[in-house]
């Protein structure tokens, strides 16, 4: 189970600073609390390195939303060679929807498929036009 911060401030403070116990010491001086031996003697371990019990920056998993980013910026000045959502997935070995979503929430970037339409003739875009400025009636 994780430590809760204000249980490692009670370890930093009041025991591992004056009595210097031990994982398994100190589960055994505080047996109403549900540590594991690994998450109390990471906890000493980062103590002893570092001096304190607040995690470095930049410590932890990198976001993989940097490699969906290169990916898609990288094409911005080629033409035609872009990049499905489902090839990055592939490229990148990251779920479709990771990918959907990194690109969305992330990069505030919308991903959507080109498809190709009919042109439209001068009559069917003044047709359009007039029907857009009329307003809706029920009939």
């Amino acid at each position: 189970m994780k430590i809760s911060q204000e249980d490692a401030i009670l370890i930093f403070k009041n025991v591992f600073l004056s009595k210097r116990y031990g994982a398994r010491r100190l589960m055994s001086e505080f047996p109403g609390n549900r540590w594991t031996l690994g998450s109390i003697d990471s906890l000493l371990k980062r103590i002893r390195m570092t001096g304190t019990i607040v995690r470095p920056p930049g410590s932890g998993r990198p976001r993989s939303s940097r490699a969906v980013e290169d990916i898609l910026l990288s094409h911005e000045y080629k033409p035609k060679r872009h990049r499905s959502a489902r090839g990055i997935s592939h490229e990148t070995a990251i779920l479709c929807s990771s990918v959907h979503r990194i690109i969305h929430s992330d990069l505030q970037l919308k991903c959507f498929k080109q498809r190709r339409t009919q042109l439209l003739s001068e009559a069917n875009c003044i047709s359009i036009s007039l029907a857009a400025k009329q307003p809706y009636r029920l009939q």
